[in-house]
């Protein structure tokens, strides 16, 4: 059985694990917001570039393939984790849903680029080879630097004749959760670009334009790949700290329950303490009154 000194030292150590697992709750909840924040200030620039595809595409059809068709035998696969951990089986869910849905595409060469270390890991853990891995954005300030980088690396596998381009993240739904979410990014989907043509412009001058209609499709495009692997990376990262928040909040109840049980067991050891030196105080005095 532990000593009282024992006992107050964990008392004490359980406090600090309480105080830093509340310093990580307040941490991962201002992180969620930020990243919440920065998916809802991109909507203006989505909505820039889907009124730029807009104008373009109702004055010119066929310039966008249609998006079903298999364009090639090699599929390119992006998926986002983290670098980090205490977040519960956040790696491992995407990483288990990724090659699930790969499954489907038995007969493609898979090349894959992870976004975070922890996922790589996962992947490579589940069999699965990963060709690179670039580090998690740790701001929403980097996480421009970070999808720049992921589009150069699509440049490159384009020109290696990769066209059908797969990506895996965490996506935002109702009440704060976020399960993992498969989606295309290239080729570009005809079926929403038939929908862009059809709608209706939102104000009385029609847009014009002097570029190339090709070299412009090309830059909307660019542009829209951009908004798509910026919303994902902020999804992600807001997916992470959601999960790390539910995790401390996990921690945290077992830290107080820890408390709990070693607060009764040092009243009790100490109680036991008193009584046994009172009784050691009145066998004194009996055996004083004795003699």
């Amino acid at each position: 059985m532990k000593t009282l000194e024992a006992l107050q030292r964990d008392m004490a150590t359980t406090t600090d694990l309480q105080e830093i697992v509340r310093t990580m709750k307040v941490l991962a909840a201002v992180s969620i917001r930020q990243y919440e924040r920065a998916q809802e200030s991109l909507q203006h620039y989505n909505r820039s570039v889907e009124l730029g595809l807009q104008a373009l595409l109702r004055q010119q059809t066929g310039l966008v393939s249609n998006g079903r068709k298999q364009v090639s035998e090699t599929l390119g696969v992006i998926v986002f984790g983290s670098d980090h951990g205490l977040c519960g089986r956040y790696n491992e869910s995407i990483a288990s849903f990724t090659l699930q849905e790969l499954d489907k595409w038995r007969q493609q060469e898979r090349r894959i680029l992870a976004v975070g270390s922890r996922v790589e890991a996962a992947l490579r853990g589940m069999g699965q080879e990963v060709e690179d891995c670039f580090w998690v954005p740790g701001t929403v300030g980097h996480i421009t630097g970070t999808v720049q980088k992921i589009l150069l690396h699509i440049d490159t596998w384009q020109q290696q004749g990769i066209e059908q381009i797969m990506l895996f993240h965490h996506a935002r739904r109702q009440r704060g959760s976020y399960p993992p979410e498969v989606r295309q990014l290239l080729p570009v989907d005809l079926g929403d670009s038939e929908h862009r043509r059809e709608k209706t412009w939102p104000s009385r001058s029609l847009p014009q334009f002097t570029l190339n209609r090709e070299v412009l499709l090309r830059a909307l495009i660019k542009q829209h790949l951009f908004g798509l692997l910026f919303n994902a990376c902020a999804e992600s990262l807001a997916g992470e700290h959601a999960s790390r928040l539910m995790s401390m909040q996990v921690a945290e109840k077992n830290i107080q329950q820890r408390q709990e049980d070693l607060t009764a067991l040092y009243r009790q050891q100490r109680q036991d303490q008193i009584t046994e030196e009172l009784l050691d105080v009145v066998s004194g005095f009996e055996a004083m009154q004795e003699e």
